[in-house]
């Protein structure tokens, strides 16, 4: 997920949109304009009718029973041979989260609940920087489990916090003018700087199943930009264009920023991915469009292929290293991997520069087949890329012995051919048009201009790579979660639609099963959006149904019995399909192959990230980011967007002095036993 659900980014382009009316569609019950607003807007009246002869509007669209009563929780039947037992959720769009029948949703974690035995009760009217960073953060994302014990019973979470909503989140703000940021006061700038990063939390299970902090726990403690001292390592480190003035050394940084996806390495270390690190830079100079003007800046093209400064947040008007025109190197040291030791409190974070720079939506690894560690990377912007990197050493038993195995490597990007070939290719000095006469003098240049190294490789541009997870069988999942402005003169096979408003998934196939492998095949396991719709070119099985099918996928995990679970983020875009972001089985093998079920949905405006299954598989983790913000004004009854005062849904606490708080949640079974088993 990113910011662009907030402002308009250029690249990742999510944000409102413009619709014709079109007044003979009865309307979805959920949306404040029609449906057929939503499809004529893109597709046109005469291209919307071509697919729905024979059948009502608003059937072809959702299915016969949108043509009922507002959408509610429900179970509705499954195909035979269904991988995933549970009766599927009915789709909808409400004020608060639904599970599959025969499970419970209980909320674990919620922004500013305390986590260390000293932290304050949180205050949600007298919020400082002091106790945010003792309190969960905010707009939780990645989340990892680190067992302490061997039934899996009493753990650690490790969990992301992306970014911050100030609308929603301090009383009096509103929305504020990116121009100025007039109401962001110094005070309020450091309390939501101590609410990114990241949380570590040691939690435990009772007897009756139910999950609980333990707030005394040794390990718990807070990870922010505001104050957690890192350090850089592999080939960039120490190099002239990552030293400031704060750090001549250019080796040590503070904090990390726009934390989303992430993952586990396999012994034990906790991977945060930073994404849109570029909104979080600010410049003084603008030009007569009130853009900012990087003339005089040596690495202005730089600066422009990665979207700096954003100019998102107003950092930048009370930390110089904020600030391009005062210290043009601190953007260099963002947008990196991020090594956590959960069990060890006094080991600083470090960033990988091997790993490469760009906007890490996560971080999945896994072994090789001889033991390579191998990690898949998406850059989450449209024409981006897909990576992946393979250390050099192998992983050992030995966790000490692991300490370079992210700092020595290979990082690879992704071409993706038409013949339904892979090939990686290596970011490596000297390789190619990797040479000094193309501007990149060193391995450090290589990596801290990645995008740059990919675009001269020849590397596939994507329909916004997010998380990709491998299995161990040589196979990895890719989530491409949309692309709207891809046109049909830039499509390929592997990016097919324009206009992709809805996103797919590729499936990746390694050759000789091998992760470390520089060549695989691929295929599209689905194309997401409405199979009804003809012009959305939607596929999937046959046998999904209008609960079934989604859009924009984002994370994705599989459970111990290697099945693929999808979440969504469909941003402030979620009224071109109705339905909230949430949780999906896909069928990836079989007959029913590309074949979706719902099992868990969001409450309005909200993200679904993580998710995370504990080792026993009797338990899921979710996290639901910026409740009660995206879309609003599609959401029919309100259509206005949130504030603190004033927002679409108070989830999950539903206290009238309570703003909505992204939360963690955690599914287990009623009466116990493994999740869709």
């Amino acid at each position: 997920m990113d910011r662009k659900q907030i402002i308009e980014d250029p690249q990742t382009g999510n944000k409102a949109e413009a619709y014709e009316a079109f007044d003979d569609i009865p309307a979805n019950p959920n949306l404040s304009r029609t449906i057929g607003d939503v499809i004529t807007a893109r597709y046109g009246r005469r291209k919307m009718l071509k697919g729905m002869l024979g059948v009502s509007a608003t059937a072809a669209l959702f299915g016969a029973s949108a043509l009922t009563a507002p959408r509610q929780a429900g179970a509705v039947g499954s195909p035979a041979g269904s991988r995933y037992a549970f009766n599927e959720l009915a789709w909808g769009n409400d004020e608060t989260h639904h599970v599959a029948e025969g499970y419970d949703a209980e909320i674990l974690l919620r922004w500013g609940d305390p986590i260390t035995a000293e932290a304050p009760e949180f205050d949600v009217m007298n919020q400082s920087a002091e106790a945010q960073l003792q309190q969960f953060g905010y707009n939780n994302d990645y989340i990892g489990f680190l067992p302490l014990n061997d039934d899996g019973t009493r753990g650690l979470l490790c969990v992301n916090h992306e970014y911050t909503n100030e609308e929603v989140m301090f009383p009096g703000l509103g929305r504020q003018d990116k121009a100025d940021f007039a109401g962001m006061t110094k005070e309020l700038v450091d309390i939501e700087m101590a609410a990114h990063g990241g949380s570590v939390v040691e939690i435990i299970r009772s007897n009756d199943g139910r999950w609980s902090v333990v707030r005394d726990g040794a390990y718990n403690r807070r990870i922010s930009p505001l104050n957690t001292a890192m350090t850089l390592d592999g080939p960039a480190a120490g190099h002239p264009r990552m030293q400031t003035s704060a750090d001549p050394s250019g080796a040590a940084v503070t904090g990390t920023l726009n934390n989303c996806a992430g993952g586990m390495t396999p012994w034990g270390t906790w991977l945060m991915a930073e994404e849109n690190f570029h909104g979080y830079f600010w410049t003084d100079k603008l030009d007569e469009d009130g853009k900012p003007d990087l003339s005089g800046q040596p690495e202005a093209a730089q600066m422009k292929r990665y979207g700096a400064p954003g100019g998102w947040y107003a950092w930048g008007k009370y930390y110089d290293r904020f600030n391009i025109d005062k210290e043009p190197n601190e953007v260099n040291r963002f947008g990196w991997v991020v090594e956590v030791d959960p069990r060890n409190p006094d080991a600083k974070p470090v960033k990988h520069t091997a790993l490469g720079r760009f906007r890490h939506e996560g971080a999945e690894t896994t072994t090789s087949k001889d033991g390579h560690l191998v990690v898949y990377m998406g850059d989450d912007a449209r024409f981006d890329y897909q990576y992946k990197y393979v250390s050099r050493g192998t992983v050992s038993d030995d966790p000490a012995a692991n300490a370079t195995l992210l700092s020595e490597g290979t990082l690879y990007v992704g071409r993706f051919d038409a013949d339904g070939s892979v090939h990686w290719l290596p970011l490596v000095h000297g390789h190619g048009p990797l040479t000094a006469e193309n501007g990149f003098a060193s391995q450090a240049d290589v990596l801290i201009d990645a995008r740059l190294a990919a675009d001269a490789l020849g590397a596939t541009p994507m329909d916004r790579p997010e998380d990709a997870q491998p299995r161990g069988d040589g196979t990895a999942y890719i989530m491409l979660t949309n692309n709207s402005k891809r046109t049909a003169g830039q499509t390929d096979a592997a990016n097919p639609r324009a206009d992709s408003n809805f996103g797919h998934i590729i499936e990746i196939k390694e050759d000789g099963g091998d992760h470390a492998a520089t060549k695989g095949s691929w295929t599209i396991l689905v194309k997401c959006g409405d199979p009804q719709i003809a012009e959305v070119g939607a596929e999937w099985n046959p046998e999904t149904s209008e609960h079934g099918w989604f859009g924009s996928p984002d994370n994705c995990a599989f459970d111990a019995d290697g099945r693929l679970w999808v979440s969504t983020d469909q941003g402030s875009k979620w009224g071109m399909t109705g339905k909230s972001d949430g949780l999906y089985g896909v069928e990836t093998e079989g007959a029913l192959r590309g074949h979706s079920k719902l099992f868990f949905r969001c409450p309005v405006g909200g993200e679904l990230c993580g998710p995370y299954f504990a080792p026993d598989g009797e338990t899921l983790f979710l996290a639901v980011q910026h409740p009660g913000t995206d879309g609003t004004r599609d959401l029919k009854g309100f259509e206005r967007a949130s504030t603190f005062e004033d927002p679409a849904t108070r989830w999950p606490d539903f206290d009238p002095k309570m703003p909505p708080r992204p939360s963690l949640v955690a599914v287990t079974r009623k009466g116990g036993g493994k999740i869709a088993v």
